[in-house]
Formats: structure tokens, sequence, C-alpha cells
């Protein structure tokens, strides 16, 4: 006699520290894929009452309070469908828990402390939560279910623990960060668990921006010899149902909807364009202000605000200076008008003069240097920053990762903003995101992509006047950045002058001052600067 369980991969979006708007999303949830799908089990992300990650809202008391409180409310309201939540918890000893709850009939039928609490990257959960060690497996409609969480199924303990205690299946909550090549990983490490256990994996993966991180989603099932059965979309929000089939004593996840997976530059596009909509609605403001310069990062960013947020909440300002190109104007205005945004033109000659004016009694006997080309910037800064306090709209910065990395940026100049959407974004993924977007609809200027880049702040300056060319800049950065290798090591490997190495490495080391002071970006790669890489300011270390 065979038997069918209808299991709802809750993929959802919670915002940290909204509990109640979660709780009411979790029961809205709930109760639509009860009715939508026929669901007998919804299983929801890790930490959803709370949004991952909490960080340091872990230790005030009273977050606990309010948890207990929503979970109360969700037995109270959801009666007719199981649901798998994940939440903090505290004991009476004041020792504190990653959870997973299973509720059933209006109570807490079950639940399960995080075993594997991931302490590197972004992640730091040994300095909030204690480890659990036991295994957690409820029976539901004669089928077995052990519960994980998260960093649980990236080590073979939990999952053999789950299935010796009888799990058939394996129900995995998760709030797993993205970086470009993260989902095949994921992929991967439950075929590696699934080829030591024999069961079938349900892994539901947050979807939405918090901060400098983006979940991705992309959740699926797979069966027990490891191949993907459903799969769900990355980068949206959606309740995808999964059937899993009992005959006997076994149970198998039957085919069902394979959502298509985005690739390359198309899936760091859409992270991209999620991080900044959640970070901005999400933090209440009224739309996005850049200053828009001709050149290819904000040509970029601009593109990337459009589609978070639609046209009309987007604002670029042209601050020409003495040194702007005519066709960096012309190329601005004209992506300006294809994208549809509101546009200003802000000439800083004047200020410009000013400025130069109440410093020439400091300046006095000093040569004309980079002091200049940085007060530009700073003007130009300031501005941006002027109109945001008048309408509401977050700057965005536009340096990419290979300018914030060598401190090729003004600090409260061109850095200035709240939101740095290509902060982890090489300059050569820049050029291949900007094709990757035309290739959708043309919005960036063809001239914009193959003009030599230049900060303009001189005569006839081009970045590569100060800075190697971006293929070489970028493998360096890559390589001593995310792998750690040394100068000599570089070079060797990929037949570098030593010398030009030794000077990028140098520049990267003397610029953390300023990354500690630049706005919060996307990640999007394996290692970003921030919370992935903590480097002292004060740093005499040499290789």
């Amino acid at each position: 006699m065979s038997e069918q369980i209808k299991i709802v991969m809750a993929q959802i979006n919670p915002v940290v520290g909204d509990i109640n708007g979660n709780v009411q999303l979790i029961i809205d949830s709930a109760h639509q894929a009860k009715q939508q799908e026929g669901a007998d089990i919804v299983v929801f992300p890790e930490m959803t009452i709370t949004g991952y990650p909490p960080e340091d809202l872990l230790f005030r008391e009273e977050l606990y309070v309010q948890v207990d409180q929503a979970l109360s409310l969700i037995c109270n309201t959801v009666k007719d469908v199981a649901v798998v939540i994940g939440y903090p918890m505290m004991d009476d000893l004041g020792e504190r828990f990653n959870m997973a709850a299973w509720i059933e009939g209006g109570q807490i039928q079950a639940s399960y402390i995080k075993q594997n609490l991931p302490n590197y990257s972004v992640f730091d959960e040994k300095r909030y939560f204690e480890s659990g060690d036991q295994p957690c497996v409820v029976n539901f409609k004669g089928v077995s279910f052990g519960l994980l969480v998260c960093e649980d199924i990236w080590k073979i303990s939990p999952a053999s623990q789950a299935v010796a205690a009888g799990a058939q299946a394996l129900l995995i909550l998760n709030s797993s960060p993205f970086f470009a090549e993260k989902h095949q990983d994921r992929i991967d490490v439950v075929k590696r668990r699934i080829s030591e256990v024999s069961v079938p994996v349900i892994y539901v993966n947050q979807i939405g921006g918090q901060d400098e991180l983006v979940f991705d989603g992309g959740s699926f099932a797979t069966c027990s010899e490891g191949e993907v059965q459903v799969q769900a979309p990355e980068f949206k929000e959606c309740l995808m149902p999964v059937t899993l089939l009992k005959q006997g004593n076994s149970v198998a996840i039957m085919p069902g909807e394979q959502a298509e997976l985005y690739e390359d530059e198309a899936r760091v596009y859409q992270a991209l364009v999620m991080g900044v909509k959640d970070y901005i609605q999400k933090n209440g403001f009224n739309g996005a202000l850049l200053g828009l310069s001709g050149g290819i990062d904000s040509a970029l960013t601009l593109a990337i605000a459009v589609d978070a947020l639609g046209a009309d909440k987007v604002e670029a300002v042209m601050m020409p200076f003495r040194y702007t190109a005519d066709i960096s104007i012309e190329d601005a205005k004209l992506e300006a008008d294809i994208l549809g945004v509101h546009y200003h033109s802000i000439p800083i000659e004047t200020m410009y003069a000013a400025f130069e004016s109440a410093l020439v009694p400091r300046f006095e006997g000093y040569e004309h240097d980079l002091t200049e080309e940085n007060l530009q910037a700073r003007i130009r800064g300031t501005l941006l920053m002027a109109i945001s306090n008048k309408v509401g709209k977050l700057v965005l910065a536009t340096s990419n990762k290979s300018e914030v990395a060598v401190g090729y940026s003004t600090l409260y100049g061109d850095m200035v903003g709240g939101f740095s959407p290509l902060k982890d974004v090489p300059k050569t993924l820049v050029y291949r995101l900007a094709k990757y977007r035309n290739s959708l609809s043309v919005v960036i200027p063809e001239r914009v992509i193959i003009r030599p880049p230049s900060a303009e702040l001189r005569p006839d300056q081009k970045d590569q006047d100060t800075l190697p060319d971006y293929d070489v800049l970028d493998v360096v950065i890559e390589n001593y950045v995310k792998c750690d290798k040394s100068p000599k090591k570089i070079a060797e490997e990929f037949g570098f002058d030593q010398q030009q190495v030794e000077s990028v490495v140098k520049m990267i080391d003397r610029s953390e001052y300023k990354r500690r002071q630049a706005a919060p970006g996307i990640k999007i790669t394996k290692r970003a600067f921030g919370r992935d890489r903590r480097y002292p300011i004060t740093n005499k270390y040499r290789e």
C-alpha cells in the first residue's frame, strides 16, 4: 500500500528583528501552502522567526520573550498542517541554542538543537550558541523525518545520527548565504551525505538581502541516490511542493518542478539586484541616488538600482568639472534617458574655486598634487549626501572591489554612500556584468564599456597610469585576498613581475583603514572584504 505526503518548501524572505512581521509571514505561508498545495508539512528556513543572522540581538533577553510569544501564536493559529521552523532559544541557565521545532496539532511535538556551529567567513555562531549533540526524529504518517539545521549537513555526524535513530528522510532548515559558486557547493555536499546515509533530503533555504549578505533560495529535494527531483527558483520567494511517496518501509521523492537556474554573470547580477532592493526597502529609504560619471562603474550601478527599485525610485546626478570629458556627459545623460531615471547636472567649478580660494593661505608653498584631485571627489560626495538628506534617498557608492582593494578611491569622496553594490565585484567582472545587462536590453552605452577607464580628476588621466591592467590586478587581488598566497608565489604561479605584485600587495595592506570606513556592500565572492577578511589596520606584517 502506498501513501503520499505533500511537503512544501517555504522559501520566504524574513526581516531580521521583525518578529511580528516574520510570524505573520509564517502563518500566511502555512495557510497558503495548505490551501493551494494541499500541504501536510511546511518546512521553513533556519531562524525564521528572528531572521538570519540576528547577530548581537541574540544577547538581548527580551528577544527570547518575543520568540516564545511567537511560537505560541504559531501553535495556536496553525493547526491544520505540520510546520518545521527555526528560531533561537535561551534556557534557564542563560545558554542559547539555534533550534528547529516540529509543530503539529497546536503543539511543539519535537525540537532539535543545531550541532555544527559555523565559525568562519561571515559566520560566528560560537559567539552566540551552544552546540547540540542529539538527533531529532519525528514520525509523521508512518514516515520518520530527521531534522537538521544548515551546517549540520556539511558534516557526516548529524546526518548519520539521525539515520541511526530511524530517519527515513532528512529535513534541513538553512540560511545559507550566496556567493557565485554556492548553489553547486550545496548540491555537492548533499550528494556526499546521501552517499553515506542513503536517504532523501529536503533542503530549504532562505531568500532575500540582509546587509552585506544575500540569500539566494534555490531550495531543492533529492532522492536517496542524490539526484535533484525538485528545484525551487533562485532569488524568488515561493512555496515549492515536494511529494514524498511511502511504499511499505521505503520512501521516495517523486519528480516535481525543476526551476531553471541562473548561470555565471546572470546569477551574480540577480544577487546584486536583490541585495540593493532589500537593503533600501527594509531600511525604509525612499529610493536610491548616485553620482553618474559617464564611467562603467556608475553606469552598472544605475542599471542595478533601476532593476531593483524601478526608475521612478532612482536619481542620477552628473557633477562635471573642467576635466570631465564631453563624451562622459553625453553618455551619462544618454543612460539616464534610456533608463528613465530622474537626472540632474550640477557643475562643481564654482564650488571647487571657493574651496581652493579658502585653502590658499594654508597651502602656500605646496605644489598641486593628489589633494586637489581628492577635493573634487569630496565636493561631489558632499552634494550627494545633501540631496540624500533632503529627499530621503540612499546614496549608492559606485567603487568596485579592485578599487576598494588597492585604495584607488577617495575617502569621503567617491567612497561616500550608505551602500556599495559593487564592493565585492572585481573590475573585470564589472565589464562582464555590463555586457550581460546589455544582452537583456541595451541600457549602458557601448562607448562606456569600450573606452579606457578614468577617474577624470586631471587631464588625460587613465586608471592604468597608477594601476596594472585589471586583468593582472584582479588575479593578484583574488590570490592575495581570497587564497592568502604570498607575493612571491603569485608572481611565480602566473608569470607576473614580482615587484609589480609586491606593489599591489602593499597598496592592499595600506588601504585597510579606508575599507573600515567604506559603506557595506553585497558579498558575491567566497571571500569579501569586511567580516570575511578581518585584518588589523595597524599592521607591519609583510611577506
